[in-house]
Protein backbone atom coordinates (compact mmCIF):
# COMPACT_ATOMS: atom_id res chain seq x y z
CA UNK A 1 0.00 0.00 0.00
CA UNK A 2 1.49 3.51 -0.86
CA UNK A 3 1.76 6.30 1.17
CA UNK A 4 -1.09 8.11 -0.76
CA UNK A 5 -3.18 5.67 -0.03
CA UNK A 6 -2.39 5.47 4.05
CA UNK A 7 -3.04 8.90 3.93
CA UNK A 8 -5.88 8.88 2.41
CA UNK A 9 -7.21 6.03 4.54
CA UNK A 10 -6.58 7.94 7.81
CA UNK A 11 -8.60 10.91 6.76
CA UNK A 12 -11.40 8.83 6.01
CA UNK A 13 -11.14 7.20 9.11
CA UNK A 14 -10.79 11.19 11.28
CA UNK A 15 -13.57 11.56 9.40
CA UNK A 16 -15.90 8.72 10.63
CA UNK A 17 -13.98 9.24 13.78
CA UNK A 18 -16.03 11.55 16.61
CA UNK A 19 -14.13 14.97 17.24
CA UNK A 20 -11.22 14.82 19.65
CA UNK A 21 -12.05 16.11 23.27
CA UNK A 22 -10.84 15.71 27.08
CA UNK A 23 -14.22 13.70 27.37
CA UNK A 24 -12.73 10.94 24.94
CA UNK A 25 -9.57 10.74 25.94
CA UNK A 26 -8.68 7.15 27.20
CA UNK A 27 -5.20 5.12 28.00
CA UNK A 28 -4.88 1.92 25.62
CA UNK A 29 -6.42 -1.00 27.04
CA UNK A 30 -4.25 -2.66 29.62
CA UNK A 31 -1.42 0.04 29.99
CA UNK A 32 -2.71 1.26 33.43
CA UNK A 33 -2.98 -1.47 36.26
CA UNK A 34 -4.60 -0.58 39.38
CA UNK A 35 -3.02 -1.36 42.32
CA UNK A 36 -5.38 -3.23 45.26
CA UNK A 37 -4.77 -3.74 49.03
CA UNK A 38 -3.65 -6.93 49.59
CA UNK A 39 -5.21 -9.60 51.88
CA UNK A 40 -2.43 -10.16 54.28
CA UNK A 41 -2.21 -13.92 54.23
CA UNK A 42 -4.05 -14.18 50.62
CA UNK A 43 -1.13 -12.57 49.19
CA UNK A 44 -0.99 -9.06 50.24
CA UNK A 45 2.23 -7.41 51.52
CA UNK A 46 2.79 -5.08 54.67
CA UNK A 47 1.44 -2.08 52.61
CA UNK A 48 4.57 -0.08 53.79
CA UNK A 49 4.19 -0.86 57.97
CA UNK A 50 7.14 -3.11 57.91
CA UNK A 51 7.08 -5.96 60.20
CA UNK A 52 5.93 -5.92 63.21
CA UNK A 53 7.01 -4.16 65.89
CA UNK A 54 6.20 -0.18 66.47
CA UNK A 55 6.29 0.37 62.59
CA UNK A 56 3.02 -1.63 62.43
CA UNK A 57 1.85 -0.29 65.73
CA UNK A 58 2.29 3.21 66.01
CA UNK A 59 2.50 6.50 63.81
CA UNK A 60 5.92 7.27 64.79
CA UNK A 61 9.02 5.89 65.52
CA UNK A 62 9.65 5.98 68.87
CA UNK A 63 12.34 8.39 70.76
CA UNK A 64 16.35 7.80 69.21
CA UNK A 65 15.12 5.51 66.46
CA UNK A 66 17.02 6.66 62.96
CA UNK A 67 15.38 4.49 60.98
CA UNK A 68 17.99 2.03 60.94
CA UNK A 69 21.12 4.00 61.04
CA UNK A 70 23.11 3.61 64.65
CA UNK A 71 21.61 5.80 67.02
CA UNK A 72 23.74 9.05 68.03
CA UNK A 73 23.84 7.85 71.40
CA UNK A 74 25.33 4.91 70.62
CA UNK A 75 28.10 6.55 68.21
CA UNK A 76 29.00 8.83 70.68
CA UNK A 77 29.53 6.54 73.72
CA UNK A 78 31.43 9.35 75.32
CA UNK A 79 28.06 11.26 75.90
CA UNK A 80 26.96 8.24 78.02
CA UNK A 81 29.62 10.03 81.32
CA UNK A 82 26.75 12.75 80.93
CA UNK A 83 23.70 10.64 81.09
CA UNK A 84 24.88 7.52 82.87
CA UNK A 85 22.58 6.57 85.65
CA UNK A 86 20.03 9.75 84.57
CA UNK A 87 17.12 7.85 85.40
CA UNK A 88 18.20 6.94 88.94
CA UNK A 89 19.29 10.53 90.23
CA UNK A 90 17.20 11.95 93.03
CA UNK A 91 14.42 14.71 92.42
CA UNK A 92 13.22 17.32 94.76
CA UNK A 93 10.08 19.12 93.56
CA UNK A 94 10.38 22.86 94.19
CA UNK A 95 9.12 25.28 96.77
CA UNK A 96 9.73 28.70 96.83
CA UNK A 97 10.01 30.91 100.01
CA UNK A 98 7.01 32.93 98.42
CA UNK A 99 4.82 30.43 98.15
CA UNK A 100 5.98 28.95 101.86
CA UNK A 101 4.83 32.88 103.22
CA UNK A 102 1.37 32.70 101.16
CA UNK A 103 0.71 29.11 102.76
CA UNK A 104 1.27 30.67 106.31
CA UNK A 105 -0.50 34.30 105.22
CA UNK A 106 -3.38 32.11 104.67
CA UNK A 107 -3.49 30.32 107.35
CA UNK A 108 -2.20 26.71 105.76
CA UNK A 109 0.23 26.11 107.88
CA UNK A 110 0.67 26.20 111.39
CA UNK A 111 3.87 28.12 112.71
CA UNK A 112 3.43 27.39 116.12
CA UNK A 113 4.70 23.85 115.83
CA UNK A 114 7.42 22.78 113.65
CA UNK A 115 6.90 22.14 109.78
CA UNK A 116 7.80 19.00 108.05
CA UNK A 117 6.82 17.51 104.67
CA UNK A 118 3.82 16.17 106.06
CA UNK A 119 2.97 19.49 107.27
CA UNK A 120 3.25 20.40 103.55
CA UNK A 121 1.66 18.29 101.60
CA UNK A 122 -1.80 18.13 104.20
CA UNK A 123 -2.34 21.75 102.79
CA UNK A 124 -2.60 20.11 98.93
CA UNK A 125 -0.69 22.74 97.55
CA UNK A 126 2.25 20.71 97.35
CA UNK A 127 2.60 17.06 95.79
CA UNK A 128 5.51 14.97 95.31
CA UNK A 129 5.45 11.44 93.37
CA UNK A 130 7.89 9.12 95.28
CA UNK A 131 7.61 6.06 92.63
CA UNK A 132 9.08 8.67 90.20
CA UNK A 133 11.92 9.52 92.09
CA UNK A 134 11.10 12.48 93.86
CA UNK A 135 12.38 12.75 97.60
CA UNK A 136 10.65 16.07 98.94
CA UNK A 137 11.07 19.46 99.54
CA UNK A 138 13.59 21.66 97.74
CA UNK A 139 12.89 24.95 99.27
CA UNK A 140 14.36 27.48 96.70
CA UNK A 141 15.09 31.52 97.32
CA UNK A 142 12.37 32.55 95.41
CA UNK A 143 10.41 35.80 97.43
CA UNK A 144 13.65 35.62 100.15
CA UNK A 145 12.97 39.25 100.21
CA UNK A 146 9.66 39.24 101.63
CA UNK A 147 9.82 36.11 103.53
CA UNK A 148 9.55 37.23 107.32
CA UNK A 149 7.87 34.31 109.14
CA UNK A 150 9.55 32.75 112.07
CA UNK A 151 9.44 28.68 111.64
CA UNK A 152 10.57 25.52 112.39
CA UNK A 153 11.27 23.58 109.19
CA UNK A 154 12.00 20.33 107.93
CA UNK A 155 13.16 19.93 104.23
CA UNK A 156 15.14 17.78 102.25
CA UNK A 157 17.54 20.46 100.38
CA UNK A 158 18.22 23.76 100.50
CA UNK A 159 20.66 26.67 99.68
CA UNK A 160 22.74 28.68 101.67
CA UNK A 161 20.94 31.77 101.03
CA UNK A 162 17.04 30.22 101.97
CA UNK A 163 18.76 28.90 105.36
CA UNK A 164 20.36 32.76 105.94
CA UNK A 165 16.42 33.90 105.37
CA UNK A 166 15.04 31.27 107.50
CA UNK A 167 17.70 32.02 110.04
CA UNK A 168 17.27 35.63 109.94
CA UNK A 169 13.85 35.63 111.46
CA UNK A 170 14.91 33.91 113.97
CA UNK A 171 13.96 30.04 112.80
CA UNK A 172 15.31 27.38 112.41
CA UNK A 173 15.60 24.95 109.41
CA UNK A 174 17.10 21.65 109.27
CA UNK A 175 17.28 19.06 106.24
CA UNK A 176 16.34 15.38 106.40
CA UNK A 177 16.14 12.39 104.24
CA UNK A 178 13.65 9.99 104.01
CA UNK A 179 13.87 6.97 102.42
CA UNK A 180 10.80 6.12 99.55
CA UNK A 181 8.67 4.18 102.03
CA UNK A 182 9.34 6.56 104.15
CA UNK A 183 8.19 9.05 101.77
CA UNK A 184 4.70 7.31 100.27
CA UNK A 185 3.49 7.47 104.40
CA UNK A 186 4.32 11.38 104.71
CA UNK A 187 2.27 11.98 101.42
CA UNK A 188 -0.92 9.89 102.44
CA UNK A 189 -0.71 9.37 106.55
CA UNK A 190 -4.07 8.23 106.73
CA UNK A 191 -4.60 5.70 104.43
CA UNK A 192 -1.34 4.60 106.39
CA UNK A 193 -2.95 4.12 109.29
CA UNK A 194 -5.85 3.04 108.14
CA UNK A 195 -4.14 0.07 107.06
CA UNK A 196 -3.43 -0.94 110.73
CA UNK A 197 0.14 -1.14 110.43
CA UNK A 198 3.12 0.22 113.14
CA UNK A 199 5.25 3.05 111.95
CA UNK A 200 8.62 1.99 110.29
CA UNK A 201 12.06 3.21 110.96
CA UNK A 202 13.34 5.61 108.70
CA UNK A 203 16.19 4.34 106.86
CA UNK A 204 19.14 5.98 107.04
CA UNK A 205 20.87 7.83 103.85
CA UNK A 206 22.71 6.16 101.01
CA UNK A 207 26.48 7.06 100.47
CA UNK A 208 26.04 9.30 97.61
CA UNK A 209 23.96 11.72 99.91
CA UNK A 210 25.52 11.29 103.33
CA UNK A 211 27.86 14.19 103.07
CA UNK A 212 25.21 16.66 102.77
CA UNK A 213 22.76 15.01 105.14
CA UNK A 214 26.11 15.48 107.85
CA UNK A 215 26.94 18.65 107.03
CA UNK A 216 26.77 21.39 109.95
CA UNK A 217 27.02 24.30 106.72
CA UNK A 218 23.67 22.82 105.29
CA UNK A 219 21.70 21.90 108.32
CA UNK A 220 22.02 18.32 107.68
CA UNK A 221 19.84 15.75 110.83
CA UNK A 222 23.04 14.19 110.92
CA UNK A 223 25.49 16.92 111.90
CA UNK A 224 27.25 17.58 115.10
CA UNK A 225 24.80 20.91 117.10
CA UNK A 226 27.84 22.24 118.36
CA UNK A 227 29.12 22.48 114.68
CA UNK A 228 25.57 23.96 113.49
CA UNK A 229 25.57 26.65 115.94
CA UNK A 230 28.96 27.73 114.65
CA UNK A 231 27.97 27.58 111.33
CA UNK A 232 24.87 29.85 112.12
CA UNK A 233 27.35 32.18 113.81
CA UNK A 234 29.79 32.27 110.45
CA UNK A 235 26.84 32.64 108.11
CA UNK A 236 25.50 35.38 109.76
CA UNK A 237 28.59 37.37 109.36
CA UNK A 238 28.96 36.52 106.13
CA UNK A 239 25.11 38.08 105.23
CA UNK A 240 25.61 40.79 107.56
CA UNK A 241 22.73 40.06 109.67
CA UNK A 242 22.15 39.73 113.39
CA UNK A 243 21.43 36.29 115.04
CA UNK A 244 18.40 36.27 117.19
CA UNK A 245 18.89 34.50 120.19
CA UNK A 246 16.81 31.39 120.23
CA UNK A 247 17.56 31.02 124.01
CA UNK A 248 15.34 33.97 125.07
CA UNK A 249 12.86 33.35 122.47
CA UNK A 250 9.17 32.45 123.65
CA UNK A 251 9.08 29.63 121.70
CA UNK A 252 12.25 28.14 122.21
CA UNK A 253 10.59 25.00 123.13
CA UNK A 254 9.32 24.70 119.57
CA UNK A 255 12.47 25.95 117.97
CA UNK A 256 14.20 22.91 119.77
CA UNK A 257 12.36 20.03 118.70
CA UNK A 258 13.92 17.53 116.59
CA UNK A 259 13.09 14.14 114.97
CA UNK A 260 15.18 11.12 115.69
CA UNK A 261 17.28 10.05 112.61
CA UNK A 262 14.76 6.53 112.62
CA UNK A 263 11.29 8.87 113.37
CA UNK A 264 9.00 9.71 110.39
CA UNK A 265 6.40 11.72 111.80
CA UNK A 266 6.70 14.41 114.45
CA UNK A 267 5.16 13.10 118.00
CA UNK A 268 4.70 9.30 116.75
CA UNK A 269 7.72 7.02 116.95
CA UNK A 270 8.62 3.92 115.06
CA UNK A 271 6.66 0.91 116.11
CA UNK A 272 3.40 2.64 117.16
CA UNK A 273 0.58 1.63 115.74
CA UNK A 274 -2.32 4.64 115.41
CA UNK A 275 -6.06 3.36 115.69
CA UNK A 276 -7.97 6.23 113.70
CA UNK A 277 -11.37 4.79 114.50
CA UNK A 278 -11.01 4.42 118.53
CA UNK A 279 -8.70 7.61 118.18
CA UNK A 280 -5.68 5.08 120.40
CA UNK A 281 -1.96 4.53 119.89
CA UNK A 282 -0.59 1.07 120.48
CA UNK A 283 2.57 1.03 121.94
CA UNK A 284 4.68 -1.99 121.70
CA UNK A 285 5.69 -3.85 125.06
CA UNK A 286 8.33 -6.78 124.26
CA UNK A 287 11.82 -6.07 124.68
CA UNK A 288 12.62 -7.46 120.85
CA UNK A 289 10.09 -5.28 119.23
CA UNK A 290 11.95 -2.11 121.44
CA UNK A 291 15.14 -3.11 120.09
CA UNK A 292 14.50 -3.75 117.04
CA UNK A 293 12.64 -0.29 116.54
CA UNK A 294 15.45 1.66 118.70
CA UNK A 295 17.68 3.91 117.09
Amino acid sequence: MGSKQVTEKALSMLKSLPRLSLANLRDNPGSKITQKRGRAQHGGDKHGAGNKGSGQRMNYMRLGYETGNNPFYLRMPVELTYYKGHHLRREYPPLSLHQLQSLIDKDRVDISKPIDLASIVKTGLYTFKPDQNQFGIHLTDEGADIFTAKVHIEIQWASEQVIATIEKNGGVITTAYYDPHSLFLLRNPKKFFEAGLAIPRRMIPPPDAIEYYTSAKFRGYLADPEKISKERVKLAQKYGYKLPQIEVDSNYEMLCVRKDPRQIFFGLEPGWVVNLKEESILKPKDEELLTFYAS
